[in-house]
């Protein structure tokens, strides 16, 4: 049943989704006093107090759900032409060219489903994910996000393997760089001026000369009328900077380009179990 309605909802437009998305994140916001403090707290220690900001990023996190049946249940060339403009193609096919391994860093920003969709129609790449806690989302998840050169790897030892070979073979990876990583996986480092348990394998690949690494995020436009993706090379650490707070602070300089589109109200600062909080 779950399936057959994502499909039916694949074939409304997607003006259509994004506006009952913006109504279901208001009611997720209304109905979860933990989402609805999780949201706020993020938002005012990054600086974003004002309630239209507040607002926008409410109806986006509805949006991200709701835009999901049209990502992952229609065609793959289809879904790819929702993509309306490209900034920073050029020089990250150049590294392509040039036979330089891609890291994409794509954060909770916008539709980061597209990202690796699109990148798909031009080259094969390789994406960690995390398994969904909710039993029967898990093999939709997989259906709609394995597409013609995409391939899906848990977040686990082999997955970490075949990241490495992916790299060694010369082709494409992306990360969900904040994403909270396992007991073990990360350390704690300052993201938007908290303690955050950041992960860092994408960090450490990201400072190996020889990977071209690029931050990514799709800008969903008004009106449903589809998606701008942004890709942006990832700027140089500053002096002594460890390697997880370089690609933090990237990620915040990136986020407040888009503010109202970030999920605020991922639970970015949870402390997994046993990984203890130096504060």
């Amino acid at each position: 049943m779950s399936r057959f309605l994502m499909r039916a909802a694949a074939r409304l437009p997607l003006a259509f989704l994004h506006a009952a998305g913006a109504i279901l994140g208001w009611a997720i916001y209304g109905l979860s006093p933990t989402y609805r403090r999780h949201l706020r707290e993020n938002l005012a220690a990054a600086g974003y107090r004002e309630a239209r900001t507040r607002r926008a990023a409410i109806a986006h996190a509805g949006k991200m759900l709701a835009e999901l049946p049209a990502l992952w249940f229609r065609p793959h060339a289809e879904v790819a032409a929702l993509v309306r403009e490209v900034e920073g193609e050029a020089e990250a096919l150049a590294a392509r060219a040039r036979g330089e391994p891609l890291l994409f860093l794509t954060p909770h920003l916008g539709c980061f489903e597209i990202a690796s969709l699109y990148a798909a129609r031009r080259m094969p790449i390789t994406v960690l994910y995390r398994p969904p806690k909710i039993a029967w989302l898990a093999p939709l998840m997989r259906e709609g996000r394995e597409r013609e050169n995409v391939r899906l790897l848990p977040t686990d030892l082999s997955g970490v393997r075949e990241v490495f070979a992916a790299l060694k073979r010369g082709e494409a990876v992306g990360f969900l760089p904040d994403q909270v990583p396992g007991e073990g996986e990360g350390e704690w480092v300052e993201f938007f001026g908290r303690s955050a348990y950041t992960m860092t394998l994408a960090a450490k690949l990201a400072e190996r000369p020889e990977h071209a690494c690029f931050l990514a995020y799709g800008r969903r436009l008004a009106g449903g009328a589809g998606y701008a993706i942004a890709l942006r090379r990832l700027p140089p650490a500053l002096p002594g900077e460890p390697a997880a707070r370089h690609v933090n602070r990237a990620l915040e300089v990136l986020i407040r380009e888009c503010p109202e589109q970030y999920l605020w109200g991922y639970n970015r600062y949870k402390r997994p179990s046993n990984a203890k909080d130096p504060r």
